[in-house]
């Protein structure tokens, strides 16, 4: 039994929750601050309900693109060890547990902006299950997230760029090359850090949040540097640990912030 959880949360890749939710955690304590005082209880639940259609709807949106990749994925070397392609999950089990972002790879390079736009919904979605209502500040976040995932899984994707060509599948790499894509990508973290500006300046954050931004954009250049066209040996330190820790990091002066002003 427990090897059965260990491998959905090997399928759905549970610690890339990492990326998107320390966002939703903005938003949801940006919004908590317009409720009512003395609605604690209220903003209790709303975590906890928060928190749980974070990680229930990413894990979903991954068990589904397993389940619609498998054959890929059995081809693909890089992948072929993955819990579908050797049984130790069987597909409608997969299905079971379950986003048209799995399709996309099939007929547009754009499938990495779907992608980003699928997380990007993480802040501005946890503000308005605070407040019901949408606001700037948390739109700002949102672009953010769109272009910074959207640029960090061009980078992913260099990984597969030859197998993906043989495959006749899509994405940013095999329709530029690997060098013009981590143009793209590098394009795209630049605007995710000018929207992380936007955010700040518009909401009138204070210093701390102002450290975690430059901070953030200090780990998104760190990850361009560690990755470059004809050396993918460290593009899962550059995707998994970097991006993870920009987000927590980024995430915890944004929230401090928002407390101690």
């Amino acid at each position: 039994m427990n090897n059965g959880f260990v491998n959905y949360f090997k399928l759905i890749k549970f610690s890339h929750t990492v990326f998107a939710m320390p966002f939703a955690l903005i938003g949801f304590f940006l919004g908590l601050q317009s409720i009512v005082p003395g609605t604690e209880v209220q903003g209790i639940r709303l975590f906890i309900l928060v928190v749980s259609c974070m990680v229930s709807a990413r894990s979903a949106a991954m068990a589904f693109n397993r389940y619609l990749d498998r054959s890929f994925d059995a081809l693909n070397p890089r992948t072929a060890q993955r819990e579908i392609p050797v049984g130790v999950i069987k597909p409608k089990q997969a299905l079971a547990f379950t986003f048209g972002y799995s399709y996309t790879k099939r007929f547009t390079p754009l499938c990495h902006l779907v992608l980003g736009a699928g997380l990007s919904l993480a802040p501005i979605g946890a503000y308005l299950a605070v407040t019901s209502q949408f606001a700037v500040v948390p739109l700002f976040f949102s672009f953010a997230v769109l272009t910074w995932v959207s640029g960090f899984d061009i980078i992913y994707a260099l990984q597969d760029e030859p197998f993906d060509r043989s495959q006749h599948l899509y994405s940013i790499p095999v329709w530029l090359g690997a060098q013009k894509a981590l143009y793209v990508s590098r394009f795209l973290h630049i605007a995710s850090f000018i929207f992380i500006g936007m955010a700040g300046w518009y909401g009138q954050f204070g210093w701390l949040y102002w450290v975690g931004a430059f901070l953030y954009g200090g780990l998104l250049i760190y990850q361009q540097w560690l990755v470059s066209p004809h050396d993918l040996s460290r593009v899962d330190l550059a995707f998994m640990t970097v991006n993870g820790f920009a987000s927590m990091l980024f995430a915890g002066f944004v929230i401090t912030d928002l407390y101690i002003q």
